[in-house]
């Protein structure tokens, strides 16, 4: 039994991971000093995460598998605390001191923020 619940993790990082990976090419021409693709991929990841509740949540589904290769394999896959703390650490390394605080600061609020609001908003509805 354990084997097909790791098996829908697995699945699930594994694209959470390749969908991280293309948006970290796809902005690459645009991350000179800043971490975008690690960025966007948090932030986007978080905004996914809150949609994929509410469904869950909404339509009473009960299928543990698809939660488990949603929430935990694929926005699991998909953020990336190490390598945004990875990255963090290179800002301040190279002497980006304010960008490396701006990637902190506005990483966790703006994550947080838009899983607060998809949550307030759809319970308004």
């Amino acid at each position: 039994m354990i084997w097909k619940q790791l098996l829908f993790i697995f699945l699930g990082g594994g694209l959470g991971s390749i969908t991280r990976y293309s948006i970290s090419i796809a902005l690459i021409k645009y991350a000179k000093h800043f971490p975008w693709g690690t960025f966007i991929s948090n932030l986007l990841a978080s905004i996914l995460l809150a949609i994929f509740l509410i469904i869950i949540e909404s339509k009473e589904i009960t299928n543990n598998a698809l939660r488990l290769f949603l929430i935990t394999g694929f926005c699991g896959g998909f953020s990336t605390f190490s390598t945004f703390s990875f990255e963090t650490f290179e800002l301040l390394k190279s002497g980006h001191t304010v960008l490396a605080f701006v990637n902190v600061i506005a990483s966790i609020v703006l994550a947080i923020t838009a899983l607060f609001l998809i949550f307030k908003t759809y319970h308004q509805i």
